[in-house]
């Protein structure tokens, strides 16, 4: 239980006296005109109040990610918590928290456009293929999960609704809406919404763990993953089968952690804050809050079970994460829980999915300077629309592997765009630099590693994410000096 406590704590002392610090790097200007003032154009540019904002930037990001990744991580133990805050304070908060004083920054405009700004047309054009392919990725994951969800309800047996792909062509048409229609129609109506009742569900569940859960983690199971002898009972010994926490575990959590989809929504809030000074509560708050929820369902999938890892194990196998959620939700909260379940695997998606197309739509409208004209909207997300459609008949899980590594490829690139933007103001860098350093070693050791990529064994693909990391340190050292140096003159 008191790890638990802590890591929360963690999270929220981090912001009030960590994010004020790396505001402060920022250059943040409480008079400065925003982008939704000078281009107030009643479908992107729109303005929003800032409680509205968090919620909506909080929806955006979280979805699933933040339930299912901390489920499938617990399988690695407690250190998935410790993973979870030290990812978020470090890195995620800051990821995020850059993501929109960039945007906010440079009129709203999305990844590619800045990168562009701050480095070269060769940087825009590889991040406009990160940030397109991720967007696409979450899209078709969050077509794809919550139709096999509802497809496979009780409830739908033997009916239509029992269709996977009748529910593929509703979410599908609910996305082409959400994707074309003024911001103003259905996301800032219906978002705060469902961001309050996430916090609720939330909330609700961390409560009922405390009290009730079997087998809470404790300091001492943190460092079973490497000593089996912390645990006497083999049912609770995290791990057993041997899967290397690094850097599989970086991976598997990101949301909560480290996610590079949460600066793909940056633009959407930073064309709707009508003052700077909103930045840090919208985003950085944002991350902090889906680092509580990670944490909460971290520890649901550690602790939640008498059957402790195998249980967890055999659940996975037979429903996934989203069984999980639905047990966990029941068990604890009863009939209330379950209807809060279905809403979470299944609307919480839906949410994530239609603003990952709308992003979509909006870096590619900024990257070919396309007029926002109903036709030209159409042009571009009715052809997106229809490929998403059939990428939906391929496997989940392939899917989601090219999901995974494009999330922390397109996160680690965005911190050493922030760490440029530091740079050049001749601030405080190394709050972004050294997160960008760790990102680039991770992405480097999995795809190395994994079987989408070069399948190398961990004795060669470790060390190989390692060294690059300390050859791209090195190298910011010199460039660092050499600014000193300049600046002298």
């Amino acid at each position: 239980m008191l790890i638990f406590v802590i890591c929360i704590a963690v999270l929220l002392l981090a912001y009030k006296f960590y994010s004020p610090f790396v505001e402060r790097q920022a250059g943040i200007d409480p008079t400065a005109i925003t982008p939704q003032t000078r281009f107030n154009d009643g479908v992107d540019y729109v303005p929003v109040h800032p409680a509205k904002a968090f919620l909506i930037q909080f929806l955006n990001i979280a979805g699933v990610g933040p339930i299912f990744g901390p489920i499938l991580g617990a399988l690695y133990g407690p250190i998935a918590l410790v993973w979870i805050v030290i990812g978020n304070v470090l890195g995620g908060a800051v990821h995020d928290y850059f993501s929109g004083v960039m945007s906010i920054k440079e009129d709203g405009k999305s990844l590619p456009e800045i990168a562009g700004h701050y480095f070269n047309v060769y940087f825009k054009a590889a991040m406009l293929i990160f940030t397109a392919m991720l967007l696409f990725f979450v899209g078709v994951v969050f077509i794809m999960s919550p139709a096999g969800l509802l497809s496979n309800l009780d409830y739908f047996k033997d009916t239509i609704f029992a269709n996977n792909t009748f529910w593929v062509l509703i979410i599908l048409a609910y996305y082409f809406f959400a994707t074309l229609l003024p911001i103003d129609k259905i996301i800032t109506k219906l978002y705060p919404f469902f961001g309050a009742l996430m916090i609720v569900m939330t909330t609700s569940i961390a409560v009922a763990l405390l009290i009730n859960a079997p087998q809470l983690p404790e300091f001492g199971d943190i460092f079973a993953y490497f000593d089996h002898s912390h645990y006497n009972n083999d049912l609770l010994e995290p791990n057993p089968d041997g899967l290397p926490v690094w850097p599989l575990l970086f991976v598997t959590i990101t949301c909560g952690a480290i996610s590079g989809f949460h600066s793909t929504q940056a633009p959407i809030m930073a064309r709707c804050l009508t003052n700077e000074k909103y930045v840090r509560p919208v985003y950085y708050g944002a991350m902090v809050a889906e680092g509580i929820v990670a944490c909460v369902w971290a520890t649901a999938g550690i602790a939640a079970f008498p059957g402790g890892y195998i249980e967890l194990k055999e659940i996975l196998a037979q429903g996934g994460p989203g069984m999980v959620v639905n047990q966990v939700a029941t068990t604890y909260l009863g009939v209330a829980g379950g209807i809060m379940a279905v809403i979470a695997v299944a609307v919480f998606p839906i949410t994530s999915g239609d603003t990952a197309f709308r992003s979509l739509r909006l870096t590619i409208i900024d990257a070919f300077k396309i007029p926002q004209s109903m036709t030209n909207r159409l042009l571009v997300a009715v052809p997106v629309l229809i490929i998403a459609y059939f990428m939906t008949k391929i496997d989940f899980t392939l899917i989601w592997r090219y999901f995974a590594f494009s999330n922390m490829l397109l996160s680690t690139s965005v911190l050493w765009l922030a760490t440029k933007y530091l740079f050049d103001r001749g601030a405080f860098h190394w709050i972004v630099s050294i997160p960008a350093i760790i990102g680039t070693c991770v992405t480097i050791s999995y795809i190395l590693t994994a079987g989408i990529g070069l399948g190398l064994p961990q004795e060669l693909s470790q060390p190989a994410g390692i060294v690059v990391g300390v050859i791209s340190l090195i190298a910011l050292i010199i460039a660092h000096n050499k600014r000193k140096v300049k600046s002298a003159l």
